[in-house]
């Protein structure tokens, strides 16, 4: 079973008297893996889709066209892959390659088949993905985590303490304007993207997951730095963040999270600090 749901983009000035209910519906995504079915949302800011896709019995393989004026999903599209569950395979265009826990792929535009499956049904593999409009074809690039050397930031003094794992980024492989990575944040850390930043020139989404334990909330903070809101996460939900909002995080424990950026450009760099002074 596949499901894709279209969300639509929204002004800062839409959002200023949103309800609870109202901010949840138009910027948190509550099912992203669903065991043995294709989860996917197909946010406007920027024409990004993504979600799970989570075997377990069957393959499992995006079918998209129609919905995007195309031949086959990948006919204009990119497409980056980190699988969060147990082992599985992805076959692409007839080759197959394993993936363990934190795996990921880079899959250029023009590849015409992506097939998912899983090891074990009992525990299943899962994959997120991100995809957006490519206008060039780039090489399939496997990104193995005993590859990626993590970046270390943060202090336990100011609870941020976390290893960013840069997969699909200038550093590790090409790409025409997808950036996707994961970031682990250390046992008595809490904070992520604090203080925080916007990119107008980038939009954003997140998926959360891992909690500490089934107690482990994440408040994550969006909206323009001077008008905050927050949507209150659940283990393995994800939110849009539009270009003109922060997108910032703090849990009750530990737990890490998958980024995924698209925009004017790939510089990982390009952000606007704001000054805590600013943030109200």
């Amino acid at each position: 079973m596949q499901t894709m749901e279209t969300r639509y983009t929204h002004s800062p000035l839409d959002i200023q008297h949103y309800s609870t209910e109202e901010l949840r519906r138009e910027f948190l995504v509550e099912s992203v893996f669903v065991p043995g079915e294709i989860h996917l949302t197909y946010t406007h800011n920027d024409r990004m889709i993504f979600g799970g896709v989570t075997p377990t019995t069957e393959a499992l393989e995006i079918q998209l066209s129609t919905e995007l004026g195309v031949a086959y999903f990948l006919e204009r599209r990119e497409l980056g892959v980190i699988n969060i569950g147990g082992p599985g395979f992805i076959e692409i265009d007839g080759e197959k390659e394993t993936t363990k826990k934190q795996d990921g792929y880079y899959i250029g535009k023009e590849t015409k088949h992506v097939v998912f499956t899983s090891e074990d049904a009992a525990n299943p593999a899962k994959f997120y993905i991100s995809s957006v409009p490519a206008h060039k074809k780039y090489p399939n690039v496997k990104i193995a985590i005993d590859q990626v050397k993590p970046m270390e930031t943060g202090e336990g003094v100011t609870l941020n303490e976390r290893k960013i794992y840069q997969y699909i980024h200038p550093n590790v492989c090409e790409s025409c304007q997808l950036q996707m990575g994961y970031t682990i944040l250390e046992p008595g850390s809490a904070w992520n993207t604090m203080p925080c930043h916007t990119h107008e020139r980038r939009m954003e989404a997140y998926v959360y997951f891992d909690y500490a334990n089934e107690d482990t909330r994440v408040f994550h903070m969006m909206g323009k730095p001077d008008e905050t809101k927050h949507l209150v996460i659940d283990e393995g939900q994800a939110v849009i963040s539009p270009s003109w909002s922060i997108h910032s995080g703090v849990g009750t424990a530990n737990y890490s999270f998958i980024w995924a950026m698209c925009g004017e450009n790939i510089t990982y760099t390009d952000m606007d600090m704001v000054p805590m002074s600013e943030m109200k």
